[in-house]
C-alpha cells in the first residue's frame, strides 16, 4: 500500500496506541482531525499538554487534581472520619459521581499483583498506615477495590495491617446489578451476593 501522507500516517500509529482504539478507529479519528479548522486542532493539542503538564497527584490522597492538596482533602465539608481505598484515581470519579460517600480517599495507584512483580512496597499502602495512625483521626475505612483476585489480595493484606488500629474496617458490597436477572449472573457472583446479603 502506498502511504500518501507519513504525517497522516503518524498520526494513525499515534493514535493507534490508546486503549481500546485500534487501528480503523484511529484512522476515522485521524481523518476527522485532518478536517478540523487550525483552532480546533490547536485547542485539542492545548489539552493534551496542560494534561500532561499541569495535572498532578494530591500528596495527601494520591488522586489526581490541578491542586495539592486537592480539591476533596481540601474540603471542610467533607467527612474525616472515613476513608475509602481505591485501585485507581478513575475509581474516585466513579465513586463521586453516585453522590452516596461524602468522606475522603485514598488512591493506592494499583493492587498487589506478584504475576505483574507489584508487592505492598510498590503502592501506597504505607502511606494509608500513616493517615491511619495520624491526625486526621479516621474512624472507618472503607475498601473499595475491585473483586477479583489481585482486589481481594490487597484488600485482605490492607486489612491485616489495619488490626492493631482503633479504627472500623468495611468493604462496599457486591453483588447482582439491578435490572439482570438471575440466570445471566455467574455462580461467584450470586455466591457473594448471597454472603453480602442486608436485612430488607
Amino acid at each position: 500500500m502506498q502511504i500518501t501522507s507519513e504525517y497522516l500516517e503518524r498520526a494513525i500509529e499515534q493514535l493507534a496506541k490508546l486503549p481500546g482504539t485500534g487501528r480503523k478507529s484511529a484512522q476515522r479519528i485521524a481523518i476527522h482531525l485532518l478536517k478540523q479548522n487550525d483552532e480546533y486542532a490547536l485547542r485539542l493539542a492545548n489539552a493534551i499538554i496542560d494534561l500532561k503538564n499541569k495535572v498532578t497527584r494530591c500528596e495527601i490522597c494520591g488522586n489526581v487534581s490541578d491542586n495539592d492538596p486537592c480539591n476533596i482533602c481540601e474540603n471542610a465539608k467533607r467527612q474525616n472520619g472515613s476513608i475509602c481505598v481505591v485501585e485507581e484515581f478513575n475509581d474516585v470519579y466513579i465513586i463521586e459521581k453516585t453522590n452516596e460517600f461524602r468522606g475522603r480517599y485514598h488512591v493506592l495507584g494499583g493492587v498487589i499483583s506478584p504475576m505483574d512483580n507489584v508487592g505492598p512496597d510498590n503502592i501506597r499502602i504505607q502511606e494509608l498506615l500513616k493517615r491511619v495512625g495520624g491526625d486526621e483521626e479516621i474512624t472507618e475505612v472503607i475498601l473499595a477495590l475491585n473483586p477479583d483476585a489481585e482486589g481481594e489480595a490487597t484488600s485482605y493484606y490492607i486489612n491485616k495491617l489495619l488490626l492493631p488500629y482503633e479504627v472500623k474496617v468495611t468493604r462496599i458490597a457486591y453483588g447482582i446489578p439491578m435490572g439482570t436477572e438471575l440466570e445471566f449472573i455467574d455462580e461467584a457472583t450470586l455466591s457473594r451476593a448471597f454472603a453480602s446479603r442486608n436485612s430488607f
